[in-house]
C-alpha cells in the first residue's frame, strides 16, 4: 500500500541500496528509445497533482562532512549513497529540473522533457528574478530516454523515478538497475504528481510526497539544505499570507483549468485533486466547478464547460510565449456555447503556467492564482495577453523577488 510522506515511517521500504561514484561504461547495444518531439501541447501536462506543505523530513539524512560519502532517503529508492556532490544532472520531468534550478544548478541539467518548450516557459518568469538566467535550449529530450544516451551523458545523478522509468515500453527492471549501478543513482518520485498507483513491483516501496517535501530531499542530494530552508520559509509565509485572507468557501468563485486550443475537445483538470500538480491551486483554496462526472485530465466538450459554468477559467500554458491569451479569449467569446460561460462573459479568463512546476514556479503560480481568484484580497492580476510574468507593484507582491533571486544565486 502506498503511503503519504507524513505518515509514520517504518524502516526503509527498500533494503539499503548503495551507489558508488560514477562508473564509466560502454554503450549498451540495440536499446534505442523513443523520445517525443520537442513541442508541447496541453497533453504534456495531462498526468496529475499535490498538496502544499513544507514539513521537515523524517526519513532523510545527510552527513555533514563533505569529504565523506553521504546518504539521502526517498521512496521508492530508499537509502541512496553518494560519494560526492553530483555535478551533471539528468532529469526526466520538469518538477525535478525546476528543483535543480531553484538550488542554483539549472545550468548543470543535461536532459529534460520538452526542453525547448519549458526553456521558453520558465524564461517568462526569470525576468522578475534579478540576476537569474536559465538556458535549457538544445538539451536531450528525455521523456522516454535511450539507455545508450544515458551512458553517453554519464551523469552524476539521475533525477528521475526508477519506478516510472521501468514502466516505459523500452525499459525493464534490469535496465533500471544496470544504469543505477554502472552510471549513477536514480533519485526521483513521479507518481506523487497525482497519487497514481505505481507499477506493482514498486507498490510496497512507494510513498507520496508534496512538492516541497520532495524538494527538501533533492536539496540534500546537493548538500543545499540551507538554500532549501531559505526558499521553504518564503513558501511557508506566502501560503500563510494567502490562506489567512481567503474568503469563506461559499464566497469564493468557482474555477476550472483547461487546455482550450480545441473547443470540441477541451482538456479539463481538477483543481483540488491530490498530488503536486495542484500545488498552487490547492494553496490558493480554489473551488472547482467540474463535478464528479469529469475526471481530471479527460476531455470535455463546450456544453460540458457551460454546464460547469465556472466563474474563472485558467488556461493551461497561457504563459508560454507562443500562446496568445488574446486569441484564447477571442475563441471562447466567439463560440456560440462557451460565450455563455460566466468566466467568458465577465472577462475572467486567465493565463497559467505549468502543472509540473518546480519550487520557483510554484511561488509565482500561487501568487498569480490568488490574484486571479481574489483581486479584492490580493490586488488585481494585470490584464495579460502575452510576454513575461507581469510586473506587479512592489506593495502588491506576495513574495520578495530579490530575496528569491539571491537564494538561487547563492547570495543569502
Amino acid at each position: 500500500m502506498v503511503k503519504d510522506a507524513n505518515e509514520t515511517d517504518a524502516p526503509t521500504r527498500r533494503e539499503y541500496v548503495k551507489y558508488g561514484a560514477v562508473l564509466t561504461g560502454g554503450l549498451l547495444s540495440g536499446c534505442a528509445g523513443n523520445a517525443p518531439t520537442d513541442s508541447e501541447s496541453t497533453t504534456t501536462e495531462t498526468n496529475t497533482e499535490t498538496a502544499n506543505q513544507s514539513g521537515s523530513s523524517g526519513d532523510s539524512e545527510t552527513e555533514t562532512d563533505a569529504t565523506n560519502p553521504y546518504t539521502v532517503s526517498m521512496a521508492p529508492m530508499g537509502e541512496v549513497e553518494f560519494e560526492r556532490v553530483p555535478e551533471s544532472i539528468f532529469t526526466r520531468l520538469t518538477h525535478l529540473a525546476g528543483m535543480a534550478f531553484a538550488l542554483g544548478r539549472g545550468d548543470d541539467v543535461n536532459a529534460m522533457h520538452a526542453p525547448g518548450y519549458y526553456d521558453a516557459l520558465w524564461n517568462q518568469f526569470t525576468p522578475r528574478l534579478p540576476g537569474v538566467t536559465l538556458d535549457w535550449k538544445g538539451l536531450y529530450s528525455s521523456w522516454e530516454p535511450s539507455k545508450e544516451k544515458l551512458y553517453e551523458l554519464d551523469s552524476d545523478v539521475h533525477l528521475a523515478d526508477p519506478a516510472g522509468v521501468s514502466a516505459l515500453d523500452s525499459w525493464n527492471a534490469d535496465d533500471v538497475e544496470a544504469v543505477g549501478e554502472n552510471i549513477a543513482p536514480w533519485f526521483g518520485n513521479y507518481y506523487s504528481d497525482r497519487h497514481a498507483t505505481p507499477p506493482e513491483a514498486w507498490t510496497d516501496d512507494y510513498q507520496y510526497y508534496d512538492l516541497w517535501e520532495m524538494f527538501e530531499r533533492v536539496a540534500q542530494v546537493f548538500r543545499e539544505e540551507a538554500r532549501y530552508e531559505a526558499l521553504a520559509e518564503i513558501h511557508r509565509r506566502l501560503v500563510e499570507t494567502v490562506q489567512e485572507e481567503l474568503p469563506p468557501v461559499e464566497a469564493r468563485p468557482t474555477a476550472v483549468l483547461i487546455g482550450p486550443s480545441d473547443l470540441e475537445k477541451i482538456y479539463a483538470y481538477k483543481l483540488d485533486t491530490p498530488g503536486f500538480l495542484t500545488a498552487h491551486t490547492r494553496a490558493a483554496g480554489a473551488v472547482g466547478a467540474f463535478g464528479d462526472d469529469v475526471q481530471s485530465g479527460s476531455t470535455v466538450d463546450a456544453e460540458t464547460l457551460l454546464d460547469a459554468n465556472p466563474d474563472v477559467i485558467f488556461a493551461l500554458g497561457g504563459m508560454h510565449p507562443k500562446t496568445s491569451m488574446a486569441d484564447i479569449r477571442d475563441g471562447l467569446g466567439g463560440n456560440n456555447v462557451t460565450r455563455e460561460v460566466a468566466a467568458v462573459k465577465n472577462d475572467r479568463v486567465y493565463a497559467q503556467g505549468a502543472r509540473y512546476q518546480g519550487p520557483i514556479l510554484n511561488l509565482f503560480q500561487i501568487e498569480m492564482t490568488a490574484k486571479q481568484l481574489y483581486p479584492d484580497q490580493f490586488g488585481a492580476w494585470p490584464t495579460y495577453a502575452e510576454g513575461p510574468y507581469p510586473e506587479i507593484p512592489e506593495d502588491e507582491q506576495l513574495f520578495d523577488r530579490e530575496r528569491v533571486a539571491s537564494i538561487i544565486r547563492g547570495n543569502f
